[in-house]
């Protein structure tokens, strides 16, 4: 074996073992197309460059990955370069604070090194797309990560959070998961003192601290669905419940979730759910997707889609005198 050839063969070693949690010693043979002997001097070779593979013995043993001091080499195959390309790309206009600066510099890193078909592959993507989302609030890395170990490792947190009184408040809570919206993003947590399920928005919370606390796990909602129907519905003066002739897939191409819930309903109409502050916004909201409706509640709504429709129906007579 060439000196190359060797250099080739434990590239492609770390990137099997990079794709998969676990391989036995036979299976990377196979994929290698080497001995076992040479599957383990190739091993040591990764250890010695500090990669870090695991070894366990046995009939269930195999070689693993592990963590180490430094990040391997990233190999990468035609669609993840690709994928990984537009992603970065995205990020840079995200919502994590530092992360769009850091995301360019991965892009250029990652540009750099491109083959020149995959380059221009990328560039077409960008050259052809555009962002209509305006960008949410930012949120510290450093915040993410904290939630993050809290809620892996079931610990409370205290942190500091307005109230309805915009005064903020100390407050105490046992975080479940995380999730974004696109534009913000949302703590899943029990709040100990109303002693119920609540949501959180991380731009709000300050001054946040893992305390020793550890709490055992709760039987809990979903955590999308919950923070959805939090986000939709609670912080709203009015709640319309709007029966549509559509199917909920339709919908959903029109209204994010964000904005309004979405369920299947009976003989080809669906449940939308969405709030608002203002009976004219929602009325002029549900008219504009397009689908025979049918409106539940609140009684208010009905009167202000009936005032909708006579605006609209003197718009088309004839101009004034």
């Amino acid at each position: 074996m060439t000196a190359e050839s060797t250099t080739e063969r434990v590239l492609r070693l770390l990137s099997l073992l990079q794709r998969r949690a676990s391989w036995t010693a036979a299976e990377l043979a196979a994929e290698l197309e080497v001995t076992g002997r040479s599957v383990r001097r190739d091993v040591e070779r990764l250890r010695a460059l500090g990669y870090p593979v695991n070894a366990t013995a046995g009939v269930g043993g195999g070689y693993r990955l592990g963590a180490g001091t430094r990040l391997p080499p990233l190999l990468l195959d035609d669609e993840e370069a690709i994928a990984t390309a537009v992603s970065l790309r995205l990020a840079a206009g995200g919502t994590v604070a530092g992360a769009g600066e850091a995301a360019l510099r991965a892009l250029a890193k990652l540009d750099q090194v491109m083959p020149p078909r995959l380059r221009a592959e990328t560039r077409a993507v960008f050259g052809a797309t555009e962002t209509l989302d305006r960008p949410g609030a930012e949120i510290d890395p450093d915040l993410l990560v904290t939630l993050a170990r809290a809620c892996r490792d079931t610990v409370r947190i205290r942190f500091r959070y307005p109230g309805r009184d915009g005064v903020p408040h100390e407050r105490t809570a046992e975080p479940v998961r995380m999730v974004s919206t696109g534009r913000r993003w949302y703590l899943m947590a029990w709040d100990t003192a109303r002693d119920d399920w609540r949501t959180f928005r991380l731009d709000r919370m300050h001054d946040v601290e893992p305390t020793t606390w550890r709490f055992p796990p709760r039987h809990h909602p979903d955590p999308a669905a919950y923070v959805q129907r939090s986000v939709t519905e609670t912080p709203y003066r009015y709640l319309a419940r709007v029966r549509l002739r559509a199917t909920a897939a339709e919908v959903r191409d029109l209204v994010p979730p964000r904005v309004g819930r979405v369920e299947e309903d009976d003989d080809g109409w669906c449940l939308l759910t969405v709030g608002g502050d203002d009976l004219n916004w929602l009325a002029a909201h549900v008219a504009r997707l397009g689908f025979d409706a049918r409106i539940l509640d609140p009684p208010e709504l009905r009167e202000a889609v009936t005032a909708l429709a006579r605006r609209l129906t003197e718009m088309t007579g004839p101009a004034g005198p």
